[in-house]
């Protein structure tokens, strides 16, 4: 049973028309069904999304399977997503990383990092961007989002 009516299909199509560049979606899951309740779901939403443009393209990695692929994008629970650009050589890591089904509110924002990653483009402003060139040390931001 799909997890996306029609009418959300019709919607998010529409939308995607947005999408400039491919998109490779990577999803890494694991089969214990203990450490990873939601990866069937995750998956399954996944491959509805990927189904409605021809330039979203997913990658499913057992992070018990294939640990070195999973240490590469610094991912260490599951399930988790990494929203990439697909690049001539492979997918190009840009950081934006969802832990966890993107279901309720975090659905439209998946559907919008998409278009942002397909953009090859921030959207942020030139003095944002000469701000964030000045920074010496690594910064490590994570925004949580619960739904209570």
């Amino acid at each position: 049973m799909p997890l996306l009516n029609e009418s959300i299909q019709s919607q998010v199509r529409d939308v995607f028309q947005e999408l400039k560049e491919p998109v490779h979606v990577l999803l890494f899951v694991s089969k214990d069904k203990n450490a990873c309740p939601y990866c069937d779901d995750t998956r399954q939403l996944l491959e509805e999304v990927v189904d409605l443009s021809d330039k979203l393209q997913l990658s499913v990695f057992d992070m018990d399977e294939e640990p070195a692929v999973a240490e590469n994008y610094n991912v260490d629970k599951a399930p988790t997503l990494v929203i990439a650009a697909e690049g001539e050589d492979g997918p190009i890591d840009y950081g934006v990383r969802y832990a966890g089904i993107p279901s309720g509110h975090e659905f439209s924002s998946l559907i919008q990092d998409l278009i942002q990653v397909s953009s090859r483009d921030s959207g942020l402003s030139q003095p944002t961007r000469d701000f964030l060139a000045q920074l010496k040390e690594p910064v490590h931001l994570q925004i949580f989002v619960t739904p209570t």
